[in-house]
């Protein structure tokens, strides 16, 4: 008989092992229940759009009869924007505050931290009020700005590159390279799990965005799906699935490097 086996026997005939066990088919039928609520609306939703003989028609109706397309240019260029600027201020700020030596980083690091723990929605009206002073009401910049403020994304970033080694920092000075040249050539190439993780995430949450987008935009054709969709009367199933289909496919298709971005997030919360 191999260690293994008597390992596992022994593992089996211990006092505790039922409890163990038991712990075990309680954690895996509480994971299939969530994903099972969590997956049954998505699959109504669909199988709801396809029910008739003409659900093809109906999809056709959709782009044909509302501005999808437009809404959807919309949400491409906001998400695209939110996820670009919130990517470049968390690189370069987590940077600064992780490399450099200045007065009163250590403040500014506490701040960031204190802005962590403010809900965006008790922003809300300071923000709209600046983008009507700027005259970015229902306009893409009006949408992207107030979204860049994401002191998640520098926690992370300064916190990777905490651990990154010193001498990375110091070969770069040698051959004379400004911050920003070494930020860019030596510091984000290693860091393209957490650039892509939090893209991706940053993306799918601009493109679900709803109370901003339906505060600061007036206008039919500058919405983004998500607001318009509610404004169109009578607005199906099948409109439903093609708003949410490209946020689904994004998910299923980098779904590894969002759990990994998250499980790195949570380690920072932690």
């Amino acid at each position: 008989m191999t260690d293994q086996s008597l390992k596992s026997e022994a593992w089996a005939l211990s006092p505790g092992w039922f409890p163990r066990v038991g712990a075990g088919w309680l954690l895996t039928a509480g994971t299939v229940l969530f994903a099972a609520m969590w997956f049954y609306p998505i699959w109504a939703t669909f199988a709801r759009s396809l029910a008739g003989g003409n659900f093809l028609g109906e999809y056709y109706r959709v782009l044909t009869s509302t501005q999808l397309p437009l809404w959807y240019l919309n949400s491409v260029v906001t998400s695209a924007g939110v996820t670009a600027g919130v990517l470049f201020t968390g690189a370069t700020c987590g940077y600064a505050l992780s490399q450099l030596q200045f007065p009163g980083r250590r403040v500014l690091w506490w701040l960031v931290l204190a802005s962590f723990a403010v809900p965006v929605q008790a922003l809300i009206v300071s923000h709209f009020f600046l983008m009507f002073q700027f005259g970015f009401i229902s306009s893409w910049a009006g949408v992207i700005l107030p979204q860049l403020i994401a002191p998640l994304a520098v926690i992370v970033y300064k916190q990777h590159f905490d651990g990154l080694p010193k001498e990375l920092r110091e070969a770069g000075i040698m051959d004379n390279a400004s911050e920003f040249r070494m930020l860019w050539r030596l510091f984000l190439p290693l860091s393209g799990g957490i650039t892509a993780g939090l893209g991706i995430i940053t993306f799918i949450g601009a493109w679900n965005a709803f109370l901003w987008p339906f505060l600061v935009v007036t206008k039919e054709e500058k919405m983004n799906v998500a607001v318009a969709i509610d404004q169109v009367p009578g607005a199906g199933n099948s409109t439903v699935v093609m708003a949410a289909l490209p946020a689904i496919i994004v998910f299923l298709v980098f779904q590894k490097r969002i759990i990994a971005a998250i499980t790195t997030q949570g380690s920072v919360k932690g």
